[in-house]
């Protein structure tokens, strides 16, 4: 048997422990070399109840890269859905676009987020996706393209009762506080409203951490450096979403794009005087919205209607604005739109008078819980009946004999509602929201089975496919899942 004295003992312990830590320092060195060379490193993805959940982190470039290599795939096939739907409904190719954006939009941008737009590129491209710059700025302007741009190129609308020449309808949502609400402070809720072929793809949670500015938590579309559809929450406190102003006119090419203020608004303000200088400085008109804000640390509330001519705010820390693309004020639908105040029929006018009657009936007890309920509201105050509709806040064109004529979509046009989100002031501050991908009461769209009963939509088969409702699902800044626990391999 082999005997150590206490020194020698003591003087192994020394030597293995030094080792040890020499050990441990150089895997920490290799770790945050690691970080500092591979942008993935940052990164996470993962998948729950129908959304795909990012984190995303660091310079403009790595969170480029990061968002085009994890979202490769679904970049790829939203691309593939624009290049076909985009010529059919608004007449124009996808060279169009890409060159139309880089035209308009790529030296107003700046270096950051035209950096950023190159890593995604770059990102998706190291996945073997066939893009390139141009695709990737195209398709986060297509909005602004497609719906306020071409028009503007008209004097009048063409003779094709296909084509979308008007914007879309995208939405409804509210924002209450004080004493509309059951604890004082703010609640949020929001739906969008789209083409349900292009809001199948409108499912990515993404949390993204800056190099510079705050912290967001989002809901986007693949390739976009903004919502889309816009539901934020900041680190900053602030709460952020929207509904677009319903046959809005006018396109100005030398202001700067919606996707870009919002981006810089929402990443910079620390506050909402903050958030509206960006907003209004320079609007270009394109996907104009009325913006519905809030600031947790205040307990304000305010409205934004973001036109051209005209750039209204209103404000309140006791009370509530909503949004279901009704033009709010006078003045913008007189000077900026073409908007029937006086048909109480039409859908923004009637879930208009839906969002009055709920807020007014649950005053003093809003809460998140109500605030989903609100977002898979049945009712039709047209009709008076329960039944998904173009009237009621979860959008069904598709089961809607009349369709929207104001958003171009011809009766039982397969959109509407395609995601819904909800927070309060208590999730915002710990960077949490609720989400439900799909229609939020829970009802699935089956292409093939509505395809059988509309023909007339045929030419959707090639681009579109189901759309399946998942269950409310609770995302924050710590749903971060390693690469490996989602098996993310590197593809040489």
């Amino acid at each position: 048997m082999i005997r150590f004295t206490q020194r020698q003992l003591l003087l192994s312990i020394a030597v293995s422990t030094a080792i040890f830590l020499v050990c441990l320092q150089s895997a920490t060195a290799s770790r945050v070399v690691d970080l500092q060379s591979d942008p993935l490193a940052r990164a996470a993805r993962s998948e729950r109840n129908g959304w795909i959940y990012i984190h995303l982190e660091g310079s403009p470039s790595d969170v480029g890269y990061q968002h085009g290599y994890l979202l490769a795939r679904e970049i790829e096939e939203s691309l593939r859905v624009f290049k076909k739907y985009l010529p059919h409904t608004t007449a124009r190719d996808w060279q169009f676009y890409r060159d139309s954006a880089r035209e308009l939009f790529w030296k107003k941008i700046g270096d950051e987020y035209q950096k950023e737009i190159e890593g995604i590129a770059r990102g998706a491209s190291a996945r073997g996706v066939k893009i390139d710059t141009d695709d990737v700025l195209a398709m986060n302007a297509w909005i602004e393209l497609s719906s306020y741009y071409i028009p503007s190129l008209h004097q009048a609308r063409l003779a094709d009762s296909e084509l979308h020449q008007t914007p879309p309808p995208s939405c409804s949502a509210f924002i209450a506080t004080g004493s509309w609400t059951h604890n004082g402070e703010i609640v949020i809720g929001h739906n969008n409203w789209i083409d349900y072929l292009i809001g199948r793809h409108w499912n990515i949670i993404i949390d993204l951490q800056p190099a510079a500015g705050h912290r967001i938590l989002m809901d986007s579309f693949p390739g976009f450096i903004h919502s889309g559809d816009d539901f934020y929450i900041t680190d900053a406190g602030l709460m952020v979403t929207e509904t677009t102003i319903t046959q809005f006119k006018g396109f100005d090419t030398e202001g700067l794009p919606e996707f870009y203020r919002i981006r810089k608004a929402t990443q910079y303000a620390s506050s909402i005087d903050d958030w509206l200088k960006v907003m209004i400085d320079r609007s270009n008109g394109g996907y104009a919205n009325d913006w519905l804000i809030g600031d947790r640390k205040t307990g304000e509330i305010a409205r934004l209607e973001n036109g051209i001519k005209n750039n209204i705010v209103e404000r309140t820390k006791d009370g509530y604005y909503v949004g279901s693309n009704f033009p709010v004020h006078e003045k913008t639908t007189r000077e900026e739109t073409t908007f029937d105040s006086s048909n109480a029929a039409n859908s923004a006018n009637a879930r208009h008078r839906r969002w009055d009657e709920l807020m007014k009936l649950n005053k003093g007890k809003i809460d998140v819980s109500l605030a989903k309920k609100f977002e898979a509201d049945h009712y039709d105050v047209v009709r008076k009946r329960e039944g998904g509709s173009a009237n009621t806040l979860c959008g069904h064109v598709d089961l809607d004999e009349l369709g929207a004529p104001e958003w171009d979509w011809k009766n039982y046009y397969p959109g509407g509602t395609v995601n819904a989100k909800a927070a309060d002031s208590q999730l915002a501050k710990q960077m949490t929201l609720w989400a439900s991908a799909g229609h939020a009461c829970g009802n699935g769209f089956k292409l093939e089975a509505f395809l059988k009963a509309h023909t007339e939509y045929s030419w959707q088969r090639e681009i579109g496919g189901d759309m399946p409702s998942g269950a409310w699902t609770l995302f924050s800044i710590n749903s971060r899942n390693m690469r490996e626990e989602v098996g993310l391999k590197r593809e040489e």
